[in-house]
């Protein structure tokens, strides 16, 4: 290899590290509509956030994440955290996606055009369809996939596929679990704020 040509191999290579370093979430606007976000929101960097999209206060958006509100509304409430992998998306003039507050949405979890009312906890790989709503205080365990009109009740625990009720929810589960989880998402959140990664001159 000649010395332009080792050059040139050091430089793409060098600017391929700087962009994988310091990458940016993709947050676009759709049919004139833009995302809007609350206060001390984390939005992981290669997450998406399209369209209309309104997020509350204390929200964090992670890893590989996808919020598409191109064909209909979403809207979130304070303190819900979207893990990684996890797609909140809506139905082209049928239905928009709402969530409530203190709500966890489980890694790789699917939510699509449905409500999640206030402390609710969507376990991971789990899918909620169109037009459920999973009232408040409710847990979908891992894996479960809830049928589109499904109505779940509060204080409840889904499971399986299709979802169906297992048990009443304890009520020290709701702090141990829905409640912690939230709370634990905030501070992870906080540590990533003003981090800066710095590639090698």
């Amino acid at each position: 290899m000649s010395k332009e040509a080792k050059k040139l191999s050091n430089l793409q290579i060098h600017s391929i590290l700087t962009l994988n370093l310091n990458p940016m979430p993709v947050i676009l606007p759709v049919n004139g509509k833009h995302p809007q976000f609350g206060n001390n929101n984390f939005i992981a960097p290669n997450a998406t956030v399209v369209g209309d999209v309104v997020m509350g206060d204390d929200c964090s958006v992670w890893f590989n994440t996808v919020i598409r509100g191109d064909v209909n509304f979403i809207r979130m409430g304070n303190k819900v955290n979207v893990q990684d992998g996890a797609c909140i998306h809506c139905t082209f003039q049928k239905c928009g996606t709402t969530i409530g507050n203190n709500v966890s949405i489980g890694h790789n979890a699917i939510v699509h055009g449905c409500t999640l009312e206030d402390n609710v906890l969507v376990g991971m790989g789990a899918i909620i369809m169109d037009k459920a709503i999973v009232h408040s205080n409710t847990l979908i365990a891992a894996g479960a996939v809830v049928l589109e009109n499904t109505i779940c009740d509060p204080c409840s625990i889904y499971a399986g596929v299709p979802a169906k009720k297992v048990k009443d929810i304890p009520q020290d589960m709701i702090k141990g679990e829905i409640n912690r989880i939230a709370d634990n998402y905030i501070k992870y959140a906080s540590w990533f704020k003003d981090v800066t990664v710095e590639s090698e001159q």
